[in-house]
């Protein structure tokens, strides 16, 4: 198995990349604009599939729709009127760095009591603005401590993480934490995201090994599968 994987890191290689120099500038140079990109900043590192422009939330929506008896589209201000809840947990990429914030949103069982996914979904497809996407199973987006994420640390979600919504799921390595969600899709199958399509387990649950604390600058040893207990 170990064999088959092949790290994100050996594939950015592979295509003559590096993870600090992926994107050399932020700035559109025929444009002027902004665009979000991958950067190495003191105590979150910031990833993203491929740069582009940060989205204007008053314009943003999310469209749900797919396997569900009640497919909708909804507004920031919506998700803002939702049961809201606050917790802090660490989010670990699978380049054996972490970092720890307070997240605040929804949990996914809010917004599947809206639609009311149908009893053959099984899965949910993400995309996001950047064309990412991801496939995630209803089975652990309702697991506890999920949250779909508008605000961290007290402040509307940056746009460098994600705004203005995205998934924190503790228990599953970054790639899983989709970004800048526009799209959700019910689906009966599941499928490879991005990054599995390159090697990565499609289940994504973090796994024994080392990890580089950000915030702290310690190095610890995660010695169980699943969420980081520190």
């Amino acid at each position: 198995m170990a064999k088959k994987v092949m790290r994100r890191r050996e594939f950015i290689k592979i295509i003559g990349l590096t993870t600090s120099g992926l994107f050399p500038s932020c700035i559109d140079a025929k444009e002027g604009k902004r665009l979000l990109k991958n950067e190495t900043k003191p105590g979150f590192y910031i990833r993203f599939y491929k740069p582009f422009e940060p989205v204007n939330v008053d314009r943003w929506r999310l469209e749900v729709s797919g396997l569900c008896e009640k497919p909708l589209k909804l507004s920031l201000s919506d998700i803002m009127r939702f049961p809201q809840v606050t917790q802090v947990s660490r989010l670990k990429c699978v380049e054996c760095w972490s970092s720890k914030a307070s997240w605040t949103g929804f949990r996914p069982q809010v917004l599947f009591d809206l639609v009311k996914p149908l009893k053959k979904a099984r899965h949910l497809y993400f995309y996001s603005a950047d064309d990412y996407f991801e496939y995630i199973s209803l089975e652990d987006l309702l697991k506890p401590r999920v949250l779909f994420v508008h605000t961290m640390n007290g402040r509307p979600l940056p746009d460098e993480h994600g705004a203005p919504l995205r998934l924190i799921i503790p228990f599953k390595y970054g790639y899983k934490n989709v970004k800048t969600i526009t799209r959700l899709v019910f689906v009966e199958k599941g499928g490879d995201g991005y990054w599995s399509q390159y090697g990565y387990s499609a289940n994504g649950t973090i796994q024994l090994g080392a990890d580089y604390l950000l915030d702290t600058g310690e190095k610890r040893e995660i010695k169980k599968q699943g969420e980081p207990d520190y």
